[in-house]
């Protein structure tokens, strides 16, 4: 079930929020939503993140099948190929 949200903010701060899902095909509802959804995953935790890397969270977007082993193994065999 979804409900309607109605938010107030500084309008230069919706026209980025607009531009950044558009650019990436989503909606801004969508983005809010994920959000609300990591922050509220992450207060769970025992571990507590630094602010840093609290706000670096879903800045980059992999695939579902990405392997971050496999790709950390081809960058460490590059930098040390002979």
């Amino acid at each position: 079930m979804t409900t309607k949200l109605t938010l107030t903010m500084e309008d230069s701060v919706i026209d980025s929020a607009k531009k950044y899902a558009r650019q990436r095909g989503k909606s801004l509802s969508d983005i809010v939503e994920n959000y609300l959804k990591s922050i509220a995953i992450h207060e769970d935790t025992s571990e507590k993140l630094s602010p840093k890397v609290m706000k670096m969270m879903g800045v980059i977007e992999l695939p579902s099948d990405y392997d971050y082993k496999k790709e950390l193994g081809n960058v460490l065999a590059e930098k040390y190929k002979s």
